[in-house]
Order: C-alpha cells, then sequence, then structure tokens
C-alpha cells in the first residue's frame, strides 16, 4: 500500500462542513465520518478546535439535543461548503476527467 503523502490537513474545515451538510452530529460521529472517508479517525484535539473555530466563524451552530451537543450548518455555513465545492471542482477537474 502506498503511504499518503497529502494528508488533507488544510481541507480539515470544509469536510466538517460538507459532512454537516446531512445534518446535525456529534463531534464524535464528526471524527467517525472523516475516518471512513480518510481511513483514520481523528482525535478530539484535531476535531474539537476545527469545531471551536467554525463555530466562532459562524459557519456552524451548536444545539442541544438529549443531553449532548451537536453540531449544524448555519445559512452561512451552507454558503461556504457550496463556494468550497465549487472552487474545488475548478481546481482539481482535470484530474478525474483524463
Amino acid at each position: 500500500m502506498a503511504t499518503l503523502v497529502c494528508d488533507m490537513r488544510g481541507y480539515r474545515s470544509f469536510i466538517i462542513l460538507w459532512i454537516l451538510k446531512s445534518g446535525s452530529k456529534t463531534g464524535n460521529e464528526i471524527a467517525v465520518e472523516i475516518g471512513k472517508r480518510k481511513g483514520v479517525k481523528p482525535n478530539p484535539g484535531t476535531i474539537y478546535p476545527a469545531l471551536k473555530e467554525l463555530v466562532e466563524k459562524k459557519a456552524i451552530k451548536i444545539t442541544i439535543k438529549n443531553n449532548r451537543k451537536e453540531y449544524e450548518l448555519t445559512k452561512n455555513g451552507k454558503v461556504v461548503c457550496t463556494a468550497t465545492s465549487e472552487q474545488l471542482c475548478k481546481i482539481f477537474y482535470d484530474l478525474f476527467t483524463k
């Protein structure tokens, strides 16, 4: 198996926004979903600072459901996610079409 050279660290916030497009999730649920996609579940020291930053930027908000903190996209977060998706498609389009 090849070693992963590009770890996609810079895309952590986008990946979180993309995952939350499907609905609200706890921090652990987000980490599990990232783990399914990357092959390695990120630790809390990676996920929670990113979630905190996204809350501060008003891209996501926290709601309490059944005594659990859940994160969900805000209107601003949806706009950012869509714009970032479009930008990534422009950047990497030819990578998947050849």
